[in-house]
């Protein structure tokens, strides 16, 4: 089977790093090793990405950087304006992606990252097969849970819902959906979003997972001793659910017990209020942010995670998890219900705030009265992660995509 010639847009893309850098990054590098890839990508990646390229170089991966002219950004400060910004991007890449198209000629354009469905993508208008995808971002806060908010994520999610709803109605992005030969979506919730704003052909596929050497060193199973320790990771934002973790913990009772929550966020003063109005936050330790790799070495300190996440399109943080042999409770939503069986975790019913609380500190009890169980479902994790989520088999999958949008599928 020929090599293609393959055009991505990738405003995420960076080596050694989670979310959506290391999506960009990871999908880039793996179709790169099956065809001769061009990257779009922000500029502010370059230096990572010809590090990572001079100690590892790949041959057939070629990447252009491009960022919005300073005249036209001068008020993006860190996170504040990235959405705009994002669509700004997009804009400027479609003449970029127009000279590349006419130098190289290409047989096929993916969209990879942002991993969100409510944006544009202009390598839909290139003429060429284009995958869509994987896109995220249909899954939404369960009404019954909106409530138990802070005022100041409710308003979040509220903004949440009507940038979406703009973005469903935006001309650009219907036909984005409408040109997608394939629109890969990472969760049932994303799959119906875009079959309802024109993509005709749809297929499930989470996008996260792990390079062959990340899994081969992750931490091994083995029992922990000393007091059963829990740990939540990630931005403390309403949407997280971390304020349903304390509760849950709160259901352990007063045995020797600990709750690790690494990550920092506007939630942060109002999770330690909860620590102490329940009664444990002499038990729980706030790390704020931590390097990735530091994160990485608390987890493996931990015997399970808990991902009350109210809605997460992805879960990187399961299974990360999962390959370091820890079982995970989370809630039944999103992307982590997909990656979560019963033979790796707890994956709990999302009605309504007591009752999940009150089946997640169940859940917690029955993990911290049991080892063996730990170390059953700690060994399933890593098996699902080395079968299921390494990125030699993503670039498989998306080989065969490829493949079938250009007509040259396998027999």
């Amino acid at each position: 089977m020929r090599r293609l010639r393959v055009l991505m847009s990738a405003y995420g893309c960076e080596p050694g790093k989670g979310s959506e850098p290391g999506i960009g990054w990871n999908v880039a590098r793996e179709m790169a090793r099956r065809h001769d890839v061009w990257v779009i990508t922000r500029a502010n990646n370059r230096g990572a990405i010809e590090s990572a390229l001079a100690q590892g170089p790949t041959p057939g991966l070629h990447f252009e950087y491009y960022d919005v002219p300073r005249w036209a950004s001068w008020w993006k400060r860190g996170s504040r304006g990235v959405q705009l910004y994002y669509y700004l991007w997009q804009w400027g890449i479609h003449a970029v992606a127009r000279r590349l198209h006419r130098e190289v000629g290409f047989d096929v354009a993916h969209h990879v990252t942002f991993v969100k469905y409510w944006a544009p993508s202009p390598l839909a208008r290139l003429g060429v097969p284009f995958l869509w995808g994987p896109v995220g971002g249909g899954d939404s806060t369960p009404r019954a849970f909106l409530a138990d908010l802070s005022p100041a994520s409710r308003r979040y999610e509220r903004l949440r819902e009507a940038a979406r709803w703009v973005g469903e109605r935006d001309p650009l992005v219907r036909l984005t959906a409408r040109r997608a030969g394939l629109a890969v979506a990472t969760t049932p919730e994303t799959a119906t979003a875009v079959t309802r704003i024109g993509a005709r052909r749809v297929e499930l596929l989470s996008q996260v997972g792990f390079a062959p050497h990340e899994i081969a060193t992750a931490a091994p199973v083995a029992p922990r001793q000393g007091a059963f320790r829990v740990i939540s990771m990630g931005n403390l934002l309403g949407l997280k659910g971390y304020h349903l973790g304390l509760r849950a913990f709160a259901r352990l009772g007063e045995g020797a017990s600990e709750y690790w929550i690494v990550g920092d966020g506007p939630e942060r003063g109002n999770l330690e209020r909860e620590a102490r109005k329940l009664g444990v936050s002499a038990r729980v330790r706030f790390f704020g942010r931590l390097p990735r790799s530091e994160a990485v070495a608390r987890l493996a300190e931990c015997d399970v995670l808990l991902h009350p996440s109210l809605h997460d399109s992805g879960g990187i943080v399961c299974l990360e998890a999962l390959g370091a042999g820890k079982p995970v409770v989370c809630l039944d939503l999103g992307g982590p219900s997909l990656i979560v069986t019963a033979e790796t975790g707890c994956s709990i019913a999302a009605r309504d705030p007591a009752q999940s609380v009150e089946a997640m500190g169940a859940a917690l009890r029955r993990l911290a009265g049991d080892a063996e169980l730990r170390a059953r479902m700690g060994a399933a994790g890593r098996r699902r992660v080395a079968e299921e989520y390494n990125w030699t088999r993503k670039g498989e999958i998306f080989d065969r995509m490829y493949r079938e949008l250009v007509g040259e599928a396998r027999s």
